[in-house]
C-alpha cells in the first residue's frame, strides 16, 4: 500500500512539473514582460542587410555598435578575382561599387565636372540593353527620342507637372557623363531615384543608348565602330571570339604539366602577346 501511495505522488508531482512548465512557456507579453516564446529566434531573427546600415530601434535585439558591425562592408573572400569587362577596367556588373558623391546640388555639380569618362566601351549588345532599359525607365517621361515628349507628358497620357528634360538638347549632348550618372543615382526634381533599379553597369549602358540618341538626332555616328558625337566615349571595334578549348589539343604530362601538342612559345613570343 505505501508503495502504491510513493507511485501516486511521484505521478502527480511529474503532472504538476509538467503543468507548470506548460503554463510558464505560454505566458503572454505584459507591460512589463516579454512573455514566453518557443525558439524565438525563429520569429524575431536580427534584420540587416549586408553593406547598408539602417539601424533603427525597432529592427533589432542588438545595439547600434551590433547592427554596425553586422551590417560593415567586410573583406572580400580570400582568393577571389574580380570581374572585368573590354578595355582592362576592373568593374564589378552588380552595382555594388562605392559612390563617392552626396545628393546635394554641391556634389551633383562636383560629379559631374569630375566624371567624365564612361568606363564601358560602346558595343552593340550594350546599346541594345541600354535601349531595352531606357525604354522600361525613361522613355515614359523623356521621349523614344530622347525629345521630353514621353508618355506622360502627351495628352493621351496626361498633363506632366514640369517638361522632362530634352536630352537631344545642345545642353544635354554637351553634359558630362557625371551629370547624367549622379541623376540616376540620385535623380532630379520630380524624377526619382533609379540606382535601386539599375546595376552599375546598366546605368552606363543607358548614358551609351542616350548618346546613340543624341547622335542620331544629329545625323551623327555612335555605335561599336565610330564614335562622331563626342571624343569621350570609346567605341569597342571588333570584339575577341571566345572559343572552347580543343581538348584533343592539349594533354598533361605525368608531373601535371600542360602540353599543347607540338606548339610552344618561348618567352619573346609570350612578352610580345603580351604587349598586343
Amino acid at each position: 500500500m505505501k508503495m502504491k501511495s510513493m507511485q501516486l505522488h511521484k505521478y502527480f508531482v511529474a503532472v504538476a512539473l509538467t503543468a507548470f512548465l506548460f503554463l510558464q512557456s505560454c505566458q503572454q507579453p505584459g507591460q512589463d514582460k516579454t512573455g514566453s516564446e518557443f525558439m524565438p529566434d525563429m520569429a524575431h531573427s536580427i534584420a540587416y542587410e549586408a553593406n547598408y546600415y539602417n539601424y533603427y530601434y525597432n529592427n533589432t535585439w542588438g545595439s547600434q555598435d551590433e547592427y554596425y558591425t553586422l551590417a560593415k562592408p567586410k573583406l572580400p573572400v580570400k582568393g577571389t578575382v574580380p570581374r572585368t569587362v573590354s578595355g582592362g577596367f576592373n568593374v564589378p556588373e552588380n552595382g555594388a561599387i562605392p559612390y563617392h558623391y552626396d545628393d546635394t546640388e554641391e556634389e551633383r555639380t562636383r560629379a559631374t565636372e569630375e566624371i567624365i569618362d564612361n568606363p564601358f566601351e560602346i558595343t552593340e549588345k550594350g546599346l541594345a540593353i541600354g535601349k531595352e532599359l531606357y525604354t522600361i525607365n525613361c522613355a515614359i517621361c523623356h521621349g523614344d527620342k530622347g525629345d521630353g515628349a514621353g508618355y506622360l507628358v502627351r495628352d493621351d497620357g496626361g498633363v506632366y507637372p514640369v517638361q522632362p528634360a530634352i536630352l537631344t538638347s545642345e545642353e544635354f549632348i554637351n553634359a558630362s557623363n557625371g551629370r547624367y550618372y549622379h541623376s540616376i543615382m540620385y535623380g532630379k526634381n520630380l524624377m526619382g531615384a533609379y540606382k535601386d533599379k539599375l546595376s552599375y553597369r546598366e546605368r552606363w549602358e543607358v548614358i551609351h543608348y542616350v548618346r546613340s540618341l543624341q547622335a542620331k538626332s544629329l545625323s551623327l555616328e555612335y555605335n561599336q565602330y565610330v564614335n562622331t558625337l563626342n571624343e569621350v566615349d570609346r567605341p569597342a571595334g571588333d570584339l575577341p571570339v571566345m572559343t572552347e578549348p580543343d581538348e584533343d589539343m592539349s594533354s598533361h604530362d605525368s608531373e601535371g604539366h600542360e602540353n599543347h601538342g607540338d606548339h610552344s612559345h618561348d618567352d619573346d613570343s609570350l612578352h610580345q602577346n603580351e604587349n598586343h
